[in-house]
């Protein structure tokens, strides 16, 4: 593994502009982050791969607060490397009700700080760090949340919303 495989972990600052993206969801359409500039609150969250328990667990529990998350007038968008046949798999089987991207060549995944070194049982790897970025109707970064458990990561979500619309 060399320097340039690792890339950067860092993230973009809260109070500057998100990177834009554009990527193809689940059924193949694209999804940009512009097209909800003044409308939407946008939930983008970074995650591994498409059903794993870790994934799973978290994404059942986003589409389980759909209301509460309608309620704040927000969008929850999750992106992996998976190609959109398996984002549709995924969908139908966990009945998800919002839209999964899919970033096969990582180039949003990096510009929003979520590929790094990973070690797990004592390998190491280059992997998707599960991050979750709320970016504001401006398209400005409001908050980044990188230490959550999958279990409540939807509550910590809300939480952060409702204290902080």
């Amino acid at each position: 593994m060399t320097v340039s495989d690792i890339g950067s972990s860092s993230h973009p600052l809260i109070g500057a502009p998100a990177p834009d993206f554009s990527l193809r969801n689940q059924s193949g359409d694209v999804v940009s982050l512009d097209s909800f500039l003044g409308k939407k609150t946008v939930v983008l969250y970074f995650y591994p791969k498409a059903s794993t328990p870790g994934c799973t667990t978290q994404a059942c529990g986003i589409r389980d607060s759909r209301a509460e998350l309608a309620a704040l007038d927000v969008v929850v968008l999750g992106v992996s490397p998976d190609p959109e046949a398996k984002l549709q798999r995924f969908i139908d089987k966990q009945s998800l009700n919002f839209d999964l991207l899919s970033d096969e060549e990582l180039t949003i995944t990096k510009s929003y700080g979520c590929w790094a070194l990973k070690k797990f049982m004592g390998k190491e790897f280059m992997g998707v760090v599960r991050t979750t970025f709320i970016i504001g109707k401006d398209g400005t970064l409001l908050h980044v949340m990188d230490k959550f458990k999958t279990k409540t990561h939807h509550d910590d979500v809300l939480g952060w919303l409702q204290g902080n619309q």
